[in-house]
């Protein structure tokens, strides 16, 4: 019977576990692959060495790491989304004068993926980190991008991900969803009030290009007590604006 299910490849699976295997670990040698991921020293022994000759992965007596080879590919996907020289020069400049963490994320497949971090003097640290993904309703990234997709893209990615708790304060209803985001749109910022993590709330705004669309997001975090709605409407909405169209602008020559 026919299924609209693509064709996997197991093999090409196995690769990309082992990949994401040496990434959590910084290294490893086969037997510890192999016991971890419950697939045959052999298998492993020969993915690793067909990523070693493709100087995806290096050997260093028995153990194996990621090849340096994945710079020179981030780089290539960073400057997809945005111009990734000034998104990391705002999103630094961003932390420098607020004192607080600043992300620059992008949307894929649903979900938000940090592409920037910075972290001012007064920053509290977060688990976040570049290439790890999140949910977007729960996160202030994750809402501004997604107030500018049409009403059907958002029910598409609800349908797809759910509405996961991550807090007692998270946003678990797909009406309540839809009420913020329009109130998003009206007052052109994004709040995430304690939605991702307990005593954080952030602001974010959407960064988009013409003739492209949305390119991601820019947020600032800090603590509950520091980011106050009248903090956030007199300062921090500004100065997270001007940076977005600092972005935006030199996008348009890319």
């Amino acid at each position: 019977m026919a299924t609209n299910t693509p064709r996997q490849i197991e093999a090409v699976q196995k690769t990309c576990r082992i990949l994401e295997f040496l990434r959590d670990r910084g290294g490893a040698g086969v037997t510890e692959i192999a016991e971890e991921l419950d697939i045959s020293k052999s298998v492993v022994h020969a993915h690793l060495a067909t990523l070693n000759d493709e100087n995806l992965v290096v050997k260093d007596g028995h153990t194996y790491s990621l090849g340096l080879k994945f710079l020179d590919i981030a780089e290539t996907v960073k400057n997809r989304v945005a111009k990734h020289e000034i998104v990391r020069d705002q999103v630094r400049a961003l932390a420098e004068d607020t004192g607080e963490v600043v992300h620059f994320g992008a949307e894929e497949n649903g979900r938000i993926v940090y592409v920037a971090k910075s972290k001012g003097e007064a920053a509290v640290e977060t688990a976040s980190k570049v290439g790890k993904r999140m949910p977007m309703h729960s996160t202030s990234l994750g809402k501004a991008i997604l107030a500018e997709f049409p009403e059907d893209s958002i029910d598409r990615i609800v349908e797809q991900h759910g509405l996961p708790k991550q807090t007692e304060r998270t946003i678990t209803d797909e009406r309540r969803l839809h009420e913020e985001l329009d109130t998003t749109r009206k007052r052109e910022y994004s709040i995430d009030d304690e939605e991702n993590i307990p005593g954080v709330r952030c602001i974010g705004i959407s960064v988009s290009a013409p003739e492209v669309g949305v390119l991601g997001a820019l947020s600032i975090s800090g603590p509950s007590q520091r980011m106050t709605d009248e903090r956030i409407e007199n300062e921090l909405h500004e100065a997270i604006a001007q940076s977005a169209n600092v972005i935006e602008v030199n996008s348009r020559y890319q």
